[in-house]
Formats: structure tokens, C-alpha cells, sequence
């Protein structure tokens, strides 16, 4: 078990949903500024959506109104609800967390701003 673990990964049709969850081993993984990235071979790791300490959410413009971050600060649980999949949302995704530093503004979506990263959750989503 990683500091970071996710679960919900599938496989989904076109239009379909999901929901990823992230928990965190200790406290020391759950963070102030939390995120989800994906990832497909050969490109770089892509900033999907980020939640800090006091809820304020940011998304990459391609799931905005599609993807929902949320979090659940007793359970360590970090949540992506995912809807109106499309083939292109296809990837492995990672939960991240930048331990006790609050999110940088304008930095939520990019990776070198995060730590600690789980080991990913596969994502198939097919036409």
C-alpha cells in the first residue's frame, strides 16, 4: 500500500460515469490542496481538477461540467465523480496532495506543485 491509494478505475462507454476515490494512508498524505492528473503513454501528466482546505475547486477547461472533485476530510477520501465520459478521458489517473501547503494560485493543476502521488487507476472509456 502506497501513501496514496486509488480505487474506482474501469472501463465505461461513451457517456457514462464514474467515480474515483483516493485515500490516504496517514494524515501526513492528506493535504491542504489535493488533485487529480492523468496520464497516457507519451504525454505529459495532465492536471483534471484540484480541491484546497476551504472547498474551492479548480478544473482543466476539458472536464469542466463534466467531472466533480470532492472530499471528505474525517475519511482521508478524495473523490472524482466523473460523467459524460469520452473516449478521450481514457488514461491512468492519480490522486496527489501537497501535504500541509495550501494550493498556489494559478499552480492548482500544475504537477510539480504535488509531493506525495498515488500509484494510479486505470480509465477505459470506449465509443
Amino acid at each position: 500500500q502506497g501513501n496514496l491509494v486509488e480505487s474506482g478505475g474501469g472501463s465505461a462507454q461513451a457517456g457514462g460515469s464514474l467515480t474515483l476515490s483516493c485515500t490516504a494512508a496517514t494524515g501526513t498524505y492528506w493535504g491542504k490542496c489535493m488533485a487529480w492528473f492523468r496520464q497516457t503513454p507519451g504525454k505529459e501528466r495532465e492536471g483534471v481538477a484540484a480541491i484546497d482546505g476551504s472547498g474551492s475547486t479548480t478544473y482543466a477547461e476539458s472536464v469542466q461540467g463534466r467531472f466533480i472533485i470532492s472530499k471528505d476530510n474525517a475519511k482521508k477520501t478524495l473523490n472524482l465523480k466523473m460523467s459524460n465520459l469520452k473516449p478521450d478521458d481514457t488514461a491512468n489517473y492519480f490522486c496527489a496532495s501537497r501535504g500541509d501547503f495550501w494550493c498556489s494560485l494559478g499552480l492548482q493543476l500544475d504537477s510539480s506543485e504535488y509531493k506525495y502521488w498515488g500509484q494510479g487507476t486505470q480509465v477505459t472509456v470506449s465509443s
